[in-house]
């Protein structure tokens, strides 16, 4: 089996924009399974249902709005950011062709429950897809909302497995293609002050250790990637070490810099598995 992975990062998801924009000029859809993390799993979104640019547009048109995101609105004890009006703005401009994204590669989107610290998995479905993308992509502190469906509630998958590449191999998958949100050199280091987390999640005990194991399970998930077991193929599509976009990037020359990046990456990426016949055209949309 077959499974594409795509991890989260906020605006460093613009990288992974590019790389699946790349992949749908070329039509390239060899997965079998598909699993995003927060901002990863809106862009598999775009990609799944066939919307070439959906997914760019987003993030430089919406997620760059002061309504998404608003320090002075964080200061006087909102949100940071508001990944509910981000998901409602997004289906009133780019609606989602969900027939497309529903009859496509089973797609699933890691959320983080806050009764365990564990990741829980959910397949979407018409019936689910607003709920557990808003549960992806709920950034703890940032984003004080706290999803609550299916008799759980969550915060941001990124914090129990940013890159669930072992989930993909646990579900049957024997060649995993990965896209990362950083360099391959990149390395999560831990938290120096673990009593800050236990404080601020005093509520929510769970979420605070796996905040602090945060960074080994993510380096462990990079180890899986380096040296996956025999018989698995990890094909690794990463930023450039030059990549400057940040998790928090609002700079609309840096964030199309960094879609360019990703769409050159995936270009290169299908022109080595799958052999080339025409490239289709990316179309343009203005939300208005």
């Amino acid at each position: 089996m077959k499974a594409l992975v795509v991890e989260g990062g906020a605006m460093r998801g613009i990288f992974a924009s590019g790389v699946l924009d790349g992949f749908m000029e070329y039509n390239y859809r060899p997965y079998d399974l598909a699993i995003g993390v927060s901002a990863g799993s809106s862009n598999l979104i775009g990609y799944l249902s066939d919307q070439p640019r959906r997914s760019v547009q987003v993030i430089t048109q919406i997620a760059t709005d002061k309504r998404f995101f608003n320090p002075g609105r964080f200061l006087r004890g909102g949100d940071l950011i508001d990944v509910k009006w981000l998901i409602e703005e997004s289906n009133r401009c780019f609606p989602v062709d969900t027939d497309t994204l529903f009859s496509s590669t089973p797609m699933l989107a890691a959320a983080t429950n806050i009764a365990t610290g564990e990741a829980d998995y959910y397949r979407l479905s018409p019936d689910n897809i607003n709920q557990v993308v808003e549960a992806s992509c709920a950034l703890p502190i940032a984003y004080k909302s706290t999803p609550c469906f299916s008799g759980g509630c969550y915060t941001d998958g990124g914090v129990a497995d940013s890159i669930p590449v072992r989930e993909a191999y646990r579900r049957g998958a024997r060649e995993i293609t990965v896209i990362l949100s950083h360099p391959m050199s990149y390395v999560m280091p831990r938290t120096r002050s673990p009593w800050i987390m236990k404080r601020l999640f005093a509520r929510y005990p769970q979420v605070a250790d796996a905040l602090v194991k945060r960074a080994d399970n993510y380096n462990a998930s990079l180890d899986f990637i380096r040296n996956p077991p025999e018989g698995t193929t990890i094909n690794v599509i990463a930023p450039p070490e030059d990549f400057a976009v940040k998790r928090l990037t609002m700079k609309r020359p840096i964030l199309e810099q960094g879609y360019q990046m990703g769409l050159s990456a995936g270009r290169e990426h299908v022109t080595q598995y799958q052999t080339i016949v025409e490239p289709g055209v990316l179309t343009q949309q203005a939300c208005l």
